[in-house]
């Protein structure tokens, strides 16, 4: 009976079960690459306090530099350059 059941299983390994798992890995690395809704949208949210926190950064330094005429600021106080509002 062994000699019989032994091969029937290694076959289906091969021809069942490997496909199967080779399949099932595709699949999951394909999910993986790909943003879903609620990444982007944790993202956006994310991208909005990055921005308010940079605003109030700017008031406090201008509030401090208004204080005291020595101070400078550890970086250009200036509004970046760049439109994050645009996106793909």
């Amino acid at each position: 009976m062994d000699d019989v059941f032994l091969p029937i299983v290694i076959v289906g390994m091969l021809f069942i079960g490997l496909p199967w798992v080779i399949m099932h890995y595709i699949t999951k690395w394909k999910q993986a690459g790909t943003i879903t809704g609620e990444d982007e949208k944790l993202l956006d949210e994310l991208h909005y306090l990055a921005r308010q926190l940079e605003e109030r950064l700017q008031t406090v330094e201008r509030i401090i530099a208004a204080d005291n005429p020595d101070f400078r600021p550890a970086r250009n106080a200036e509004p970046d350059q760049y439109d994050f509002s645009g996106r793909n």
